[in-house]
């Protein structure tokens, strides 16, 4: 035998030798001795994902109301149009901003005034509107005297120079409101807080407020306004929805371009509109006034509305 195939013979008995002396386990492995093996790798604890709000209708405009500096500028441009036309109107004796229907006796010759709605036309709830969008929760009567009463709303850009203006030229600014008459006190003393002009509490006149010969439709103003008017030639008036200068027959979109239709030219003129995407008689015009409807079906009927250019 060559000495090459020797020591190969060799190597392959000692490797014989081995296999058979070496211990054979039955146990499991510890986690030691397999760590010693295959390395373990460390997993780091995935910090927990922070709980955000619901999906709400109302995030984009609460966050636009309270941060765009375009809502600004167009709640002030309207106050400021509003104050040029103001001399214009009250130097002309038969200016009149009640509609024929709304206007019982002749306003010439009568003491001049202007009619405000509050909410989001003076005063600004935007901070209600952020509570509900960070809670999860929508509009109810509770939440909405709760924040009221703490009168904390801030004037909406351009209302309080806008209405300071017309009280110093003796004309008499009227909050008419869907704000119920319950709330009037911390109405008031929120209004006068922030600087609103308010000499006399007659100058509110919220939900439930009674007007002798008128029939009171649901929560439109139109009698309030007629009950301005028997005393007062009305030069302007400001809302950021149509019903606060006009009575709406059918809410829905055509009964609503219907009411408006014949006033178009007072627009910018005698009547003034302000901005609000947070609510509106605008909604519920889209979804046939059905509240009770669950909320996918509402949002569904709002969906529906939608232009998709197809």
């Amino acid at each position: 035998m060559t000495p090459l195939k020797t020591l190969a013979v060799s190597a392959l008995v000692l490797a014989l030798a081995a296999c058979q002396t070496a211990p054979v386990r039955d146990d499991v492995l510890t986690d030691q001795e397999l760590a010693q093996i295959v390395p373990v790798p460390v997993r780091k604890k995935v910090p927990d994902a922070p709980l955000l709000p619901a999906a709400n209708d109302n995030l984009n405009a609460a966050a636009w109301i309270q941060t765009s500096i375009e809502y600004r500028l167009i709640a002030g441009q309207t106050f400021r149009s509003a104050l040029y036309q103001l001399d214009r109107a009250l130097k002309t004796p038969d200016w009149d901003a009640l509609v024929p229907d709304e206007r019982a006796n002749p306003a010439t010759g009568l003491a001049p005034a202007v009619i405000v709605d509050v909410d989001e036309t003076v005063l600004d709830n935007s901070p209600y509107q952020a509570r509900l969008v960070r809670d999860g929760l929508t509009y109810d009567e509770t939440t909405w005297d709760a924040w009221v009463r703490e009168e904390k709303a801030m004037p909406v850009p351009g209302a309080l120079e806008f209405a300071q203006a017309a009280a110093a030229r003796g004309i008499t600014v009227y909050y008419v409101t869907n704000r119920a008459v319950h709330l009037e006190e911390p109405t008031l003393k929120n209004l006068r807080a922030v600087g609103f002009p308010i000499d006399k509490p007659e100058q509110f006149l919220g939900l439930g407020f009674f007007v002798d010969g008128c029939e009171q439709e649901g929560s439109e103003k139109g009698c309030r306004r007629q009950f301005i008017g028997r005393t007062h030639r009305v030069l302007m008036q400001f809302g950021d929805q149509i019903g606060d200068m006009v009575t709406i027959v059918a809410n829905n979109p055509a009964g609503r371009e219907q009411a408006m239709a014949p006033y178009l030219g007072w627009v910018g003129e005698r009547w003034f509109v302000l901005p609000n995407p947070t609510y509106g008689s605008w909604e519920p015009a889209l979804f046939n006034n059905a509240w009770t409807l669950p909320e996918n079906e509402r949002r569904q009927l709002k969906l529906d509305s939608l232009d998709y250019a197809q």
